[in-house]
């Protein structure tokens, strides 16, 4: 944490300097362009940013790159046949004027600092940014920014790349809650603690697995010892691979998405007595056993090809040998799935303040 309060003091002492050098240019380039102050020509170039960069959804992970989409917008824009008389006024001037040339690229320089959190981290897709779990007529939905419209639940997507918590961490659902699929409600938590019993005793218990309640005990233990638990990924249970769908097709029994990458990895836990056990064999030969057998078998990993395949969840499956032991699974298979490091950061802003 030292460490990048440092890199954060040291990128707001760019910023400032990159402010002082547009106050300096400032006169020249209000001559130059004839607007009348240094708020109304911020405003000429600020307010283009949406239009020419996709705020919602790029991953821009340095000042140059954002530059770099700015123009490219600046120039499509002017390159069609409507081009606004603001982006012609701009692009006029961009050629015409050496000072206001320079204006613009330390203006866009510090808009992108001043944004670098928001800009520079990765942000669920549209389509994953709305987790449904839970059993049927007992479901739930995590959304990022959820709003009621239409009597469905939906995101607000112009506000997903400002949302301040991880990405389905604890300090999420703390933030949002949990919906009610067609309905304006919303399950919401005073503590960690209100939700952690949430979690165990209805989200998980309503499974009926000893072993599904064993680990969401461990992971609450987890949480309420971790230094800064709102940190801590969600252990999301009962994944519904359909979402609403009425349709049950599978649910997958946890997952969790890294904050930082969005990698999902997901735990299948397999008793032989629910996932392998074979009843009614009677009267069937070895041949007719094998064929059955072989046919739970092919059912169970289609169903962890499927989720790989369309919400790309990497599945783990534990069977009896581990699920005896549901402390020391926690512990040595999935609790390292809770710690993830964040990635290193492309941009150091004390080496950048150093030397250049």
């Amino acid at each position: 944490m030292a460490k990048r309060d440092l890199d954060k003091s040291a990128r707001n002492r760019i910023i400032q300097n990159i402010k002082n050098q547009l106050r300096d240019l400032l006169p020249e380039v209000i001559k130059a362009t004839e607007v009348k102050n240094e708020a109304s020509l911020n405003a000429k170039i600020g307010s283009l940013n949406d239009c020419f960069i996709d705020l919602k959804q790029d991953v821009i992970h340095s000042h140059d790159e954002f530059i770099n989409k700015w123009l490219q917008g600046l120039k499509a824009s002017i390159d069609s046949f409507n081009a606004p008389p603001r982006d012609k006024w701009i692009y006029t001037n961009l050629k015409k004027h050496e000072a206001f040339r320079e204006y613009i690229l330390l203006f866009l320089k510090r808009s992108y600092l001043n944004h670098f959190d928001d800009l520079s981290k990765k942000r669920p897709a549209p389509e994953d940014s709305i987790l449904w779990i839970g059993q049927t007529n007992a479901n739930y939905g995590l959304l990022v920014t959820p709003r009621f419209n239409n009597g469905q639940w939906e995101n607000d997507k112009s506000k997903i790349r400002t949302f301040k918590s991880g990405y389905w961490t604890i300090g999420h659902v703390m933030k949002t809650g949990l919906v009610i699929p067609g309905a304006d409600k919303t399950f919401t938590f005073a503590n960690i603690d209100q939700f952690l019993l949430f979690f165990t005793d209805t989200l998980v218990r309503n499974s009926g697995s000893q072993y599904e309640y064993a680990l969401a005990e461990e992971y609450s233990n987890f949480v309420l010892s971790s230094k800064k638990p709102l940190d801590v990924p969600l252990l999301i249970p009962e994944f519904r691979y359909m979402g609403l769908e009425k349709r049950h097709v599978y649910r997958l029994d946890f997952m969790i998405i890294n904050p930082f990458t969005l990698d999902k990895v997901g735990f299948e836990l397999s008793p032989w007595s629910t996932h392998g056990y074979l009843r009614k064999t009677k009267e069937l030969n070895q041949k007719q056993i094998n064929e059955l057998a072989q046919d739970n078998f092919e059912k169970e990993m289609k169903r962890h090809r499927d989720y790989f395949r369309k919400h790309e969840v990497f599945t783990l499956i534990y069977t009896d040998e581990q699920l005896k032991d549901c402390k020391k699974l926690f512990s040595e298979q999935i609790a390292q799935y809770l710690m993830p490091e964040k990635p290193a950061t492309q941009l150091s802003f004390q080496i950048m303040e150093e030397f250049l």
